[in-house]
This record gives C-alpha cells, sequence and structure tokens, in this order.
C-alpha cells in the first residue's frame, strides 16, 4: 500500500465534524469503525471509548489544517509533529495481494497496525500519512473548503496549486454565490446611477 494513501486517514476523520454546522458524525463506536473501513483489523478492536478518543485526535488534526491554511507552516508542522511523537507508527516492508507480471510480489512501505487501541492506530497512520503528504508536496497543500459555511478539510494535488474547495459541489456552489454578488452589485450600481442622474434633473436650474 502506498504510503500516500494514508494520509486521506486524517482528512476523512477531520471532515466528520463540519462546526459551522453544528454537525459532527462521530457518534457511536459504529462511525469509528467506518473511518478504518470494515476488512481492517483495528476496526474490529475499536470500543465505545474510541469515540471520544477520536474527537481529540480530530481536532489536533483539524488544528494542522487549520494551520496550515493560514500560512503558519511552521505551527503545522509542530502541531504534526506532536501527533507523530505520541503515535509512533512500525513501518515494514509488505508485498502481500500485489503481484507483478511473473508472480513476484511488489514491494512497498506499509504501516503495520498493531496499537494499544483502535484510536492509537488510527492516529499514528493518519500522522504519518499527513506528513508524507506534507514533505512531499508543501504545507500549503493541505486546505480547508472555502465554500462557506463548508470547512472541509482537503488536500491539494492540483498541478497548480489552485484548490480551494474540499469538492466539486462545493465549487460550484461558491461560484454560483460569487456570479449572484457580482449580479447584486450590478443591479445596486445601475440603480444608484439612475437614481443620481434623476437627482440632478429634479434639482438642474429651468430654463426661462
Amino acid at each position: 500500500m502506498e504510503l500516500a494513501y494514508y494520509s486521506d486517514y486524517a482528512v476523512r476523520l477531520v471532515n466528520t465534524e463540519e462546526p459551522a454546522r453544528n454537525k459532527d458524525s462521530l457518534t457511536s463506536v459504529e462511525a469509528v469503525r467506518e473511518l478504518f473501513g470494515a476488512a481492517s483489523q483495528m476496526a474490529r478492536r475499536a470500543t465505545d471509548a474510541d469515540v471520544t478518543r477520536f474527537r481529540s485526535v480530530r481536532g489536533r488534526l483539524r488544528a494542522v489544517f487549520t494551520a496550515a491554511d493560514e500560512g503558519d507552516h511552521t505551527g503545522a508542522v509542530d502541531l504534526l509533529n506532536s501527533l507523530l511523537l505520541e503515535f509512533p507508527v512500525s513501518p515494514q516492508i509488505s508485498g502481500h495481494d500485489y503481484l507483478d507480471e511473473e508472480g513476484r510480489p511488489r514491494w512497498h512501505m506499509h504501516l503495520a497496525d498493531h496499537p494499544s487501541n483502535a484510536t492509537a492506530g488510527f492516529a499514528a497512520i493518519a500522522a504519518m500519512g499527513l506528513a508524507f503528504h506534507l514533505t512531499e508536496f508543501g504545507a500549503d497543500r493541505l486546505g480547508l473548503c472555502q465554500a462557506a459555511p463548508c470547512r472541509n478539510a482537503y488536500l491539494d494535488t492540483s498541478t497548480n496549486r489552485s484548490r480551494r474547495y474540499c469538492s466539486d459541489r462545493c465549487a460550484t456552489r461558491a461560484n454560483v454565490a460569487a456570479y449572484r454578488a457580482r449580479k447584486r452589485l450590478e443591479a445596486e450600481a445601475e440603480r444608484t446611477g439612475l437614481t443620481a442622474d434623476s437627482s440632478q434633473e429634479a434639482t438642474a436650474p429651468t430654463d426661462r
């Protein structure tokens, strides 16, 4: 499994909460298990206690995205390093399920999942995946959606570092809102201009 894949763990966890909308889908052990995926051994080890622990890690991961989004790249790295120290990983070389044309294993790096509890396992993978993404592409590639009130996290993989929204839906919504705002300003400017012209005509001296 490619290490870059693990960065999505952080995004999935952060986006279980929408603070501006007062929504939180991380409310049960089932929700915790869904974050891992049904096939994960760690998912089966999750308990009710992990709900609270997951929320704590989620807040710290969101802080990383927030710092990066605000341009505080050093702060983002410091926050991420604290997670890496608290939740270390066990990298291993693996070749299972991936064979080349000659039937030989396609060796790749894999993060072993044998922590003390489900939260520690997920946090270790999420933090390490995010660290690989940050060091490979830069801290400015970690962002929060600019389509208010959405503030979902995203990883910018665009070629020109142009991503500003978490999804096509939010991008469309933001573009529509911007278009309507421009139309309102144009209409207001036109109305104000007409009013000014009418006022000038009303106050202009009359030829006698």
